[in-house]
């Protein structure tokens, strides 16, 4: 009852699978939390990935500046400092790299001035993180794409929904945060959702991550073998509430450098994400006032894009104002900070 479900998703990377699809669902439906097994990852690669992040960040923060997230513009990819991320208007405890598709100034959403959109900003040293980020971003869409069949699959749909309807293009984005050691006072990120479909994370054996289920507050144990998948936002929109975007926060107490990788995989980010053409009607009431933050999904309208800037765009508002991302359209940004 402490746990969080262990899904062997094997037979699902080799095509529609009715037994994980509804194992799946169910986890959804409880905790909106599951781990995989059997995820056909190179786990190597993690080690490798792991080895060269901890290289990247044991550098003074003087030569982490060199691709400070100010320098990347619109395209709000780089290096952010310890306490320069807010969750709820509070600094966290962590820094962290952020990442996303490789997209030149001749891409055409590059070319517009979209948000989130553009070149990573790689460091010097170790050169190693470039090749190995990258792979491991590959590798986290072709599971993600696999996992969101088998949710389609769960919910009814036909296996290729989500990818002929949300993520034929979708918008990607990859983070890597170091949380240094800490003591029972200090979040490394305080209680949050997260914004898209999917969130794909791999993290190392230091452990930390806490997730709210109905059962309250569980250790997710920490195992570098192990993926730990949750819906975000958008996923608990379109389901009116059947899967819930569960809370969830990290705190380091290990006296040990945590590493995490979380990976999202989110709508395309012109796509109006409306409710599913589910056949049942399972839907529940709208947990507003319950809600981490006090607002609603089921309320929103607008874009995934428009949803995603005004939520990046509190958690760092020094950026959002260079970029004149605190108005953006279709999102009121004034409510709480997330």
């Amino acid at each position: 009852m402490d746990a969080l479900p262990v899904i062997d998703v094997g037979l699902l990377l080799e095509g529609p699978a009715p037994t994980v699809a509804d194992r799946l669902d169910a986890a959804c439906r409880e905790d909106g939390f599951f781990c995989v097994t059997n995820h056909g990852v190179n786990l190597e690669l993690l080690h490798d990935l792991d080895r060269s992040a901890r290289q990247f960040f044991a550098q003074p923060d003087a030569d982490k500046a060199a691709i400070a997230m100010a320098l990347g513009g619109r395209a709000w990819r780089g290096w952010f400092a310890v306490g320069d991320e807010l969750t709820s208007g509070r600094p966290d405890r962590k820094e962290g790299l952020y990442l996303g598709r490789e997209l030149g100034p001749g891409h055409p959403a590059v070319a517009a001035g979209r948000l989130l959109h553009g070149a990573n900003l790689w460091p010097a040293e170790p050169a190693s993180l470039r090749p190995l980020a990258t792979a491991w971003m590959h590798e986290m869409e072709r599971l993600g794409q696999a996992l969101l069949s088998g949710l389609a699959q769960g919910l009814g749909l036909d296996a290729d929904w989500f990818a002929s309807n949300l993520t034929h293009d979708p918008t990607v984005l990859f983070r890597i945060f170091h949380y240094p050691p800490g003591t029972g006072d200090d979040w490394g990120v305080g209680e949050h959702t997260d914004y898209g479909l999917i969130t794909l994370l791999a993290q190392d054996d230091c452990g930390g991550l806490q997730v709210k289920t109905r059962r309250g507050w569980i250790e997710v144990p920490p195992d570098p073998s192990v993926l730990v998948v949750n819906i975000g936002d958008m996923l608990d929109r379109m389901t009116a509430g059947r899967y819930r975007s569960t809370p969830h926060r990290v705190r380091n107490t290990s006296g040990r450098d945590r590493l995490s990788f979380p990976f999202f995989l989110d709508p395309g980010w012109d796509a109006a994400v409306r409710p599913l053409p589910l056949a049942d009607d399972d839907r529940r009431a709208d947990d507003a006032r319950d809600r981490w933050d006090g607002t609603s999904v089921h309320t929103w309208q607008g874009t995934y894009g428009d949803y995603l800037t005004g939520k990046v765009a509190k958690v760092f508002p020094d950026l959002a104002d260079r970029a004149g991302a605190s108005a953006a359209a279709g999102f009121e940004v004034a409510g709480p900070p997330s």
